[in-house]
């Protein structure tokens, strides 16, 4: 289990710019719940290999203001694994991208259950991890 917890882990990188940010010229906290919610979909998906979707989440911390000319890395990792749903830890950490400073600006929880073919919600197979 821990060797597929590993290998789901998944990790997008994107960069600042003036189109992701707020009228305090920081990163839009809507855009960083996308990414998050994306990335921890993602991961759920790569874990299963099943059909998901977001039930909630929990916990969404912003740490710090992300700032133009940044670097974001959004990272997913499978936190808990029940039978009925998917608990995906997500961070973001932001780095000068003309600097070396480096730092978790936002952190959360995402939860996930699985459907069937119907959209209705199914317990989550786990059969395979275990081969």
């Amino acid at each position: 289990m821990e060797e597929h917890i590993k290998n789901s882990e998944t990790r997008q990188f994107k960069a600042i710019f003036p189109n992701t940010l707020n009228a305090n010229d920081t990163l839009f906290g809507g855009q960083a719940m996308q990414w998050m919610d994306e990335v921890a979909y993602i991961t759920a998906t790569r874990f299963t290999h099943q059909r998901m979707f977001t039930v909630n989440t929990e916990k969404i911390r912003f740490l710090k203001a992300i700032e133009p000319n940044s670097i974001v890395e959004v990272v997913g990792r499978i936190e808990r694994a029940h039978p009925i749903k998917l608990r995906v830890k997500v961070e973001i950490h932001v780095e000068e991208m003309y600097g070396l400073g480096r730092e978790k600006a936002i952190e959360g929880v995402f939860v996930f259950a699985s459907v069937d073919e119907n959209r209705r919600p199914k317990k989550i197979d786990y059969g395979f991890i275990l081969h």
